[in-house]
C-alpha cells in the first residue's frame, strides 16, 4: 500500500482556489451545481441502508461521518446539518483553513484536518468521497484506506468521472476548455470506469449495493440518471 494516497499538485492545484470555493459563481462553480446531486443520492442511500425516516431533518443524528477530500466543507457542512458528527480531510491545508473560517461563521461543529486518510484513525457509519479517486497516487490503496475506516454496518460512498469518450468530451474538452472547471483539474488517464471501481471496492472486502449516473441536459442540468457515462456514484457496504 501507499504511504499517502495525497498526489503533492493535486493538493496544490486545489489548494490554489480555496478563496472563492463557497462562491457559486467562482472557479468552483460546477461543484455547487453538483452538490445537490450528491446529497440527494446521499440521504437516499443513508435512508435506505440505515431503515431511516425519511421525513428526519437530522437522519444522521448519533452517527460518525468521514468525508474525504472535503474541499472548504461543500459536503461536509450538509452532513453536520444532518445530524452527523463530521470528521472532514483534504490533502490542502489552504482548503481545509477555509473550510474551518466557513464552518465557524455558520455555527457548525466540524472536525477538520489537513492530512491524508491513511493517518486518520478511528471508525464512521458513513464515509464519502466524492470526486476524490480520480486524483490520487493510488486508487486500491485509496480505497482500502477508506475501508478501513467503515464501522461495521457501515456506509461508504464514492463519485467520480466515468472514463468514457462522453465524460472526456465534457469534462475536460467542453468544461475545462471554456472554464467551466480550471484547467488542469482532471487527467482522462486516471477516470476509472464502474467495473473497475467494482473491483477495487470487492477487492477491499466490500459489497457493491449500488450505482447511480449523474447526467446532464439542457433542460434539467445535472441530476440522478441510470446513464452512467458522464459520472457516477457507488455505494458500498461490509457484507
Amino acid at each position: 500500500m501507499a504511504k499517502t494516497s495525497i498526489v503533492e499538485s493535486e493538493a496544490a492545484h486545489f489548494g490554489g482556489l480555496a478563496r472563492d470555493w463557497w462562491d457559486p459563481d467562482g472557479a468552483s462553480a460546477m461543484l455547487h451545481k453538483l452538490n445537490p446531486v450528491r446529497l440527494g443520492y446521499i440521504r437516499d442511500m443513508v435512508d435506505q441502508h440505515f431503515g431511516l425516516d425519511e421525513c428526519s431533518f437530522s437522519p444522521l443524528q448519533g452517527k460518525r461521518a468521514l468525508d474525504v477530500g472535503c474541499g472548504a466543507g461543500l459536503l461536509a457542512e450538509p452532513l453536520a446539518r444532518m445530524g452527523a458528527e463530521v470528521t472532514a480531510v483534504d490533502a490542502a491545508p489552504e482548503l481545509i483553513a477555509a473550510a474551518k473560517a466557513h464552518a465557524e461563521g455558520q455555527g457548525i461543529a466540524i472536525d477538520y484536518r489537513a492530512i491524508g486518510v491513511e493517518e486518520l484513525g478511528g471508525a464512521f457509519d458513513l464515509v464519502t468521497a466524492m470526486e476524490v479517486i480520480e486524483h490520487v497516487a493510488d486508487p486500491q490503496a485509496f480505497v482500502t484506506s477508506l475501508a478501513a475506516r467503515l464501522a461495521p454496518g457501515g456506509l461508504l460512498i464514492l463519485s467520480t468521472p466515468n472514463r468514457t469518450a462522453w465524460s472526456k468530451l465534457l469534462t475536460i474538452t467542453l468544461a475545462e476548455g471554456f472554464g467551466k472547471i480550471p484547467k488542469g483539474t482532471h487527467d482522462y488517464a486516471k477516470f476509472i470506469d464502474p467495473d473497475t471501481m467494482r473491483g477495487l471496492l470487492t477487492k477491499t472486502g466490500l459489497e457493491v449495493i449500488d450505482f447511480e449516473g449523474i447526467a446532464m441536459s439542457p433542460t434539467r442540468g445535472l441530476h440522478l440518471s441510470e446513464d452512467v457515462r458522464l459520472n457516477y456514484l457507488v455505494a458500498a457496504k461490509w457484507p
